[in-house]
């Protein structure tokens, strides 16, 4: 008969054990998620006849996300208990009778019902209360959660494969660029974290991609471990494109216990160019109306920008890599290493730079104070409209430079809509329809002024 598909409690933990079955192993495959969630895969030995076939898995697993890879195989029901407690113990044991330890000697008596307590003694007479602590049979006991799995084989199948999802597993990348002399040695590794997983020599999938969530997924508890796998003569994770999504799989096979984070390259050590951008950022709002500002000048800082180039056909240029955490390092005098910066980087596709603010620049500084300003209606552009204002602003930056050497100084000014450069004492360049920018060289231990003037339609 078919077990009844039901929902129950989760158990405390997800123990991807291998399933001893004849003396062979469970294959275990587990593809692990930026945002949490699990997908696990089980290759069970068990093999399954044509028809109904029943499979009993001792772990905590949601019986809703639970369905078979196999096409010549149906999940008809799942019906998954946690561990046996007190009470559902003494529910199956109703009509039995049970031994129970007291504080100096232990007493017999049969249970006849659990809710409200009633429990006849050998005398006859009823105890309206738990004579004690019950000593339970082996067989009315499961000592870990199992769920039982009802499924149909249209053909006689060699082994069973099941698939599920279930939450409590994620991965970061991290990123370690060392500048020196214009060009960048770049180096990355995956890092999972895990409250839920232990498997035993299983294969490991991290999954980068933007996925949706319709449903949360249950949520477990424990630590995904392996041996860390960091230095240079080591494989790297492979990858590959599964729909809109990039996976890397982790070299070998690993034993996942817990207490230890999983660490594996994600690329060999590559070199590249990079570019470094001081910014100034703009003064004008991105939209609506803007008015005058103080007339105090105010310090603004300048962004240390950052832009690897990855070129197609290149080792480094050719590889997706997943969002993470850029940290940049930078020799001293003595060529120590020392962390120069640090910022988060969004997916990158081959052939696309990674562009990250490492921070604000310490030697080179910039206030900027609106000198003038001014407003005045202009006419609708159509009968019925709203009278729309110009606004026209005047600003003037100045940066300083405590540095030993002349540096160049972005300052950029972005907004929406209809607005335009009026004047300006350095050439404007325009890098988009929204943006311009003012490149200002600066002198060595030196200091030098923008001013300009913008018009705006709002």
């Amino acid at each position: 008969m078919a077990a009844r598909a039901t929902l129950t409690a989760l158990g405390s933990a997800l123990v991807l054990s291998a399933l001893a079955v004849g003396g062979a192993r469970a294959q275990t495959s587990v593809s692990v998620y930026a945002d949490g969630r699990v997908v696990v895969r089980r290759a069970l030995p068990q093999p399954l006849e044509k028809g109904r076939n029943s499979v009993v898995l001792k772990e905590a697993i949601d019986p809703a996300t639970i369905f078979s890879p196999d096409t010549a195989v149906a999940l008809v029901a799942a019906q998954a208990r946690g561990a046996t407690t007190q009470q559902e113990a003494l529910a199956r044991a109703r009509g039995q009778t049970l031994a129970f330890a007291r504080e100096k000697d232990t007493i017999r008596a049969t249970v006849v019902s659990v809710e409200p307590p009633q429990y006849r003694l050998g005398d006859g007479r009823f105890l309206l209360a738990t004579p004690g602590t019950p000593l339970f049979p082996a067989e009315l006991v499961r000592s870990e959660p199992q769920v039982t799995l009802a499924l149909e084989a249209s053909r006689s199948r060699p082994r069973t494969e099941i698939a599920y999802s279930a939450a409590g597993a994620s991965w970061e990348a991290v990123y370690q660029i060392v500048l020196a002399d214009g060009k960048a040695s770049v180096s990355g590794a995956a890092t999972v974290r895990s409250q839920a997983v232990r498997a035993d020599s299983a294969e490991v999938q991290l999954v980068a991609g933007s996925i949706a969530r319709a449903r949360s997924p249950q949520p477990l508890r424990g630590m995904i471990t392996a041996q860390a796998v960091l230095a240079e003569d080591v494989v790297s994770a492979s990858e590959q494109a599964v729909g809109e999504t990039h996976v890397y799989q982790l070299p070998g096979r690993v034993t996942l216990e817990p207490g230890v984070p999983v660490t594996t390259a994600l690329f060999p050590r590559a070199a590249t160019p990079y570019l470094q951008e001081l910014i100034v950022p703009g003064a004008l709002p991105w939209r609506g109306f803007f008015g005058s500002a103080p007339a105090e000048p105010d310090r603004v800082p300048v962004q240390v920008w950052y832009t690897l180039k990855r070129g197609r056909g290149t080792p480094f240029g050719d590889r997706p890599l997943p969002a993470g955490t850029v940290q940049l390092y930078q020799a001293d005098s003595a060529g120590r290493l020392q962390l120069v910066g640090e910022a988060t980087s969004a997916h990158s596709a081959p052939g696309r730079d990674v562009r990250v603010q490492s921070g604000d620049a310490f030697d080179v500084t910039a206030e900027r104070v609106q000198v003038d300003y001014g407003q005045e209606p202009i006419a609708p552009a159509k009968r019925g409209m709203p009278v729309r204002q110009r606004v026209t602003a005047a600003f003037r930056v100045t940066i300083t430079n405590a540095k030993p050497a002349p540096v160049t100084v972005d300052v950029r000014e972005a907004r929406s809509g209809v607005w335009r450069v009026v004047e300006s004492s350095v050439p404007s360049e325009k890098l988009s329809a929204t943006e311009v920018r003012f490149r200002v060289p600066v002198p060595a231990s030196g200091e030098a002024t923008l001013t300009y003037t913008v018009q705006a339609e709002t």
